[in-house]
């Protein structure tokens, strides 16, 4: 079974949010650990969060995250029979 574009694409877009909410706690400070903050305001709300940065890097690691996976996939270490028995469950 080959991937058709628009799987490729629904699978890249998926794993670029799951990338996105791992790489968002990176690099972040609050308002507590700088020590100001403006009165009234919440003291964990962060100072700034560099999302362009975020943005670069997710775009990145889903890339070669799923670079391998399509390698995988093709050289058939990611086909359905092979996962099935590395869970246990019968083809």
């Amino acid at each position: 079974m080959v991937y058709s574009i628009s799987t490729s694409l629904a699978i890249y877009f998926v794993l670029w949010w799951i990338v996105l909410f791992v790489t968002l706690p990176f690099g972040v400070r609050s308002q507590h650990e700088d020590g100001g903050g403006a009165p009234g305001t919440d003291p964990g709300a962060p100072i700034a969060t560099q999302m362009g940065r975020k943005l670069i890097w997710t775009t990145l690691i889903s890339a070669v995250v799923f670079g391998i996976g399509m390698w995988a996939y093709r050289a058939g270490y990611l086909n359905i029979e092979r996962l099935s028995k590395l869970m246990g469950f019968p083809v």
